[in-house]
């Protein structure tokens, strides 16, 4: 269940993430609320995934993963451009991410 719950604290970061872009600086309420409202819901579900991570795994995790879903919903609905650098670091990310849940 834990990872249902991160899941879902991941899938609301990137909507804070989407939010907070299209707020442009809390000058359009709508996305101001958005973003706000699904960060409250997404630290929610974090601490409820923290009931069985450990905080730095489960902390590391979240703001990776999605970090990373930030960056493909920018590039696929948001035309924003992906070069290798961007692949590089998600490359990174991942791996650390892979290794910090591996030990």
């Amino acid at each position: 269940m834990s990872w249902l719950y991160l899941a879902l604290a991941v899938v609301f970061e990137i909507v804070v993430g989407v939010s907070a872009d299209k707020a442009d600086g809390f000058k359009h309420l709508w996305w101001t609320a958005a973003a706000l409202v699904s960060g409250a819901i997404a630290t929610l579900f974090l601490s409820l995934a923290l009931l069985t991570f450990d905080v730095g795994v489960g902390y590391a995790l979240w703001t990776s993963l999605a970090e990373v879903g930030i960056v493909i919903v920018g590039v696929l609905f948001l035309s924003q451009k992906l070069t290798w650098r961007a692949m590089l670091g998600i490359a990174v990310i991942l791996t650390g991410v892979i290794g910090l849940n591996l030990s």
